[in-house]
């Protein structure tokens, strides 16, 4: 059996606000988050997990994780041990910056983490923290506290915490990092932009908190045709490299293919295929079998 593809857009729903929960199932996000920690205020938080059973009961065709309270509030203790007991698909867990007390969380929730990097402790811990166990099945930014925690304004800083994120997931055998919440709501240009940054850098998929979000994310991590076609030249010349009894060759514009290249190219050809958005095969450049 193949693996579930990898969600594209994530979408956070407040628990506390449960009439939302049965639009965002049957809406286009590719994943859904309840919310216990940043979208619920303090005084509705008990009451917000206690709404959890009854809401994962309701019929889903896609993945439902939920975003606890860290550990260390007076909520997150409380978070931990009803989540231990009921039917999420993951649990995402905010604010991680120590790797032993992610794993004493993990190995009590037994069920896919990801964690949450949202300092820069959290960041310099981030291998660390990706391996802490094997429950984690990925690591991400929150990148709104990041920037508060390193004193700074501007997207620019992050880039470093980006790339550290990204390499450490990598370095751990974890997926690649879910990009982090764009909170401009209105500046859809904006998301549309950096959201297509943030793929070219090594990211996937992205959480998102409006469901007008869902399908500019969506698309943003979908393979353009032009990007399907070059894919399907690039394998092609490897195809014709490995039957010479080559390693590499220059395909028709010039550029120089070796197995790298081609297997880039077969990353974009695989999710093409997901979502059933290849071009049609021509006659110079048939369907790849592999």
């Amino acid at each position: 059996m193949s693996e579930a593809p990898l969600p594209r857009s994530w979408l956070y729903v407040p628990a506390s606000r449960p009439e939302l929960f049965p639009k965002a199932l049957a809406g286009p996000a590719e994943a859904v988050i309840l919310d216990l920690e940043d979208a619920v205020p303090p005084h509705a938080k008990v009451a917000a997990r206690n709404a959890l059973a009854a809401l994962l009961d309701l019929p889903r065709g896609k993945p439902v994780w939920v975003r606890a309270n860290h550990p260390a509030t007076p909520w997150g203790e409380s978070d931990v041990a009803a989540l231990a007991d009921l039917p999420v698909d993951g649990v995402r867990l905010p604010k991680s910056e120590n790797p032993e007390l992610v794993a004493e969380v993990a190995g009590r929730l037994r069920r896919p983490v990801h964690l949450l990097l949202e300092s820069a402790l959290g960041v310099e811990n981030a291998l660390a923290l990706a391996r802490s166990s094997t429950w984690v099945t990925g690591i991400a930014l929150g990148e709104a506290d990041l920037l508060a925690d390193l004193a700074a304004t501007e997207a620019s800083a992050l880039g470093y915490a980006r790339g550290r994120v990204v390499s450490a997931a990598r370095a751990a055998g974890l997926a690649s990092p879910v990009m982090s919440v764009y909170t401009a709501l209105d500046d859809l240009d904006g998301l549309r932009a950096d959201t297509r940054a943030a793929r070219a850098v090594g990211f996937f998929g992205r959480a998102v908190v409006h469901p007008r979000q869902v399908p500019i994310v969506n698309d943003a991590f979908t393979p353009t045709e032009s990007e399907v076609r070059a894919a399907r030249r690039i394998v092609a010349t490897m195809r014709s490299a490995e039957d010479a009894g080559l390693g590499a060759q220059v395909d028709e514009s010039g550029r120089f293919v070796d197995p790298a290249v081609a297997h880039q190219a077969r990353l974009v050809l695989a999710l093409a295929e997901r979502d059933d958005l290849r071009t049609p095969p021509t006659a110079d450049h048939p369907e790849d079998p592999s």
